[in-house]
């Protein structure tokens, strides 16, 4: 690639500094251990962690930094100790690749939640002491337990998102226990996590409906992600309309809001789950008390679960709504992101971009 910086078979697009401007990058991934498989990155999603990692917006970034933690690929080659995973195999790759894989949530494929703590896929320090590098890049070497097999005939490019933003609703949606068929769920916020709660809302058998302040989504939320309801959240009419209507929200948005308004929404034992980041929660102390309603919050999920997640959107037909770009597009994808100019989710053509 022309004007790329450093030396090595894999190549990258990577942010230099703070601006988080990516441009062509090599460099060289571990040597294949016994336990490690390694496979040549076809597709990659595009998450608000690439933005703010490579914009140093966390305070932590390492540079060069390469983003990227929602990877599908095919396997290339194995260790010798691999047993579940062979050459040609369509897998994919979260948010983390090593964990303890000895502690208590470790042994309940609970990972992410390692009590050594969790490698995140980039930006993260490895076992070796090497920086992890994401899947903006042509191929990633990882253990073998934090690889996910990807079900026979799920277009790979819309199995990305699902590594990230699919499992962080997903996850606590199981956990809470809204998987029963005829229970109500409100879904705050309708963006690449938000369409996705939608979407295995309905897969579940909920009555979805959809809070947003733009009335402008209310025609997709209806008619192409088949929700029940919509409701424009400044509407002080329609909120009160909903009062103890709901056994679950799950809060998407990352913007400042009120909870007050959206606890006051749920039934009795109602829960809040907040996957989104608003900065802070500010709610009366009244919104939990009466009704003994719960607010929570989750953050992705283990290794077993991801798993369960993607056999389940192949078996029922559980597909984000993607974008597919060109890896030499990024820059300007993750404006739009930042913008909220993508409808749902970014997936970066590597197999056919990146070379």
């Amino acid at each position: 690639m022309a004007g790329e910086a450093g030396t090595g078979d894999c190549l990258a697009w990577a942010a230099r500094d703070a601006s988080g401007t990516l441009f062509p990058y090599r460099f060289t991934r571990r040597a294949l251990r016994g336990d490690d498989v390694s496979l040549r990155i076809t597709h990659c999603g595009v998450c608000y962690a690439d933005v703010l990692w490579t914009r140093n917006k966390i305070g932590d970034s390492k540079y060069p930094l390469v983003p990227g933690h929602e990877i599908v690929g095919v396997v290339t080659a194995t260790g010798s100790g691999v047993k579940d995973l062979r050459a040609g195999d369509h897998v994919g790759v979260g948010t983390y690749v090593n964990s303890c894989r000895e502690c208590v949530y470790c042994n309940e494929f609970c990972e992410v939640f390692c009590s050594k703590g969790a490698t995140f896929t980039f930006n993260g320090m490895d076992s070796d002491g090497t920086v992890t590098k994401g899947g903006y890049s042509s191929y990633i070497v990882v253990h073998e337990r934090y690889c996910y097999k990807i079900p026979d005939g799920y277009p790979p490019d819309r199995a990305a998102p699902l590594l990230c933003a699919g499992i962080t609703v997903y996850s606590p949606m199981m956990r809470h226990r809204m998987n029963q068929p005829g229970k109500s769920l409100g879904v705050i916020g309708l963006g690449g996590l938000g369409h996705l709660a939608v979407k295995f809302g309905k897969a579940f058998g909920l009555q979805v409906t959809v809070f947003s302040t733009s009335v402008s989504k209310k025609g997709e939320a209806l008619d192409l992600l088949g929700a029940d309801k919509f409701v424009i959240s400044s509407n002080k009419q329609e909120m009160e309309s909903l009062a103890k209507s709901l056994d679950f929200i799950i809060d998407t948005a990352s913007g400042a809001h009120p909870f007050d308004p959206y606890m006051s929404l749920l039934k009795v034992h109602g829960v809040l789950v907040l996957v989104g980041f608003p900065g802070e929660v500010r709610l009366s102390p009244l919104s939990l008390l009466h009704g003994a309603k719960t607010i929570s919050g989750s953050a992705t999920g283990g290794t077993k679960e991801t798993q369960e997640m993607l056999d389940f959107c192949a078996a029922n037909k559980v597909y984000p709504e993607i974008e597919v770009i060109k890896i030499q597009d990024i820059n300007e994808a993750l404006d739009r992101l930042v913008n909220k100019d993508v409808k749902y989710r970014f997936v970066i053509d590597i197999a056919n971009s990146l070379n």
